[in-house]
């Protein structure tokens, strides 16, 4: 008689970790986001937040840039020295040059101030998704590896290699956003596509979070943001990967 096989052990609910110092908004955050399967420890500044990183393998952070004491961007770079944890930023109206900074220093998206919970909610799922941590997403088996321009791309570790086999680290943004240009090599993508592709919405005409996220993985990639040559600006357009792809299975 043939034995069954036993069912996969299920997957742990994603942790999120909550920062803002609002005890209204924790609450309904925790309340909110617990009611949809998720796991969630909430801090109410930079500091109680420190504490409670060593205690938990978290998944994504919700983060307040609106602290008091340490800022929220301080956290966050405090953060990204310390993890590729997602990060996704809430902040109030207005505030576009903090949000740019946040998104600089690594940030996977930001959501204003008054937020609907269930478009925060999409938000993380998305990030999680993009970065592999939502469970049951289901993902077509990656390619060993893609080369370009003499860089090699390690999907399954989620690695880039430069042309002398030199790790360099990149953001779960970063890293979706060179997949993204790697997926459409020498095809012009406009800002409205890259914000869809990354976030699932359009940028306005004044949103400078593709560019500076371009910008970014320039520094990363060598490619000079004066006179860049693998990913071009294409003026009143967008930006092109301009290199050929090989994917290793």
């Amino acid at each position: 008689m043939d034995r069954e096989t036993p069912p996969p052990p299920p997957q742990a609910p994603p942790h999120i970790l909550v920062v803002d110092d609002d005890r209204e908004i924790r609450d309904l955050l925790s309340k909110f986001l617990e009611r949809q399967g998720m796991r969630v420890s909430a801090a109410r500044d930079a500091r109680e937040a420190r504490r409670l990183w060593p205690l938990g393998r978290y998944h994504l952070v919700v983060l307040d840039l609106m602290l008091p004491g340490e800022s929220g961007l301080d956290f966050a770079r405090w953060l990204r020295a310390q993890s590729e944890v997602p990060i996704v930023m809430l902040t109030a109206m207005g505030e576009e040059t903090d949000r740019i900074v946040g998104l600089e220093l690594g940030a996977d998206d930001y959501v204003p101030k008054p937020f609907n919970p269930r478009e925060l909610l999409a938000r993380i799922r998305a990030v999680l998704r993009r970065t592999g941590g939502e469970p049951g997403a289901r993902k077509e088996p990656p390619p060993r590896a893609i080369r370009f321009a003499g860089w090699t791309l390690e999907p399954a570790r989620r690695r880039l290699l430069d042309p002398e086999g030199t790790e360099v680290p990149l953001t779960g943004g970063e890293y979706e956003l060179l997949v993204i240009l790697l997926e459409r090599p020498n095809r012009v993508l406009t800002r409205d596509m890259l914000m869809d592709l990354l976030h699932n919405r359009q940028a306005g005409p004044f949103d400078r979070a593709i560019d500076v996220a371009v910008s970014r993985l320039r520094r990363k990639l060598e490619d000079d943001g004066r006179n860049p040559q693998l990913i071009k600006t294409v003026r009143g357009g967008g930006y092109v990967l301009a290199a050929e792809v090989e994917r290793l299975r």
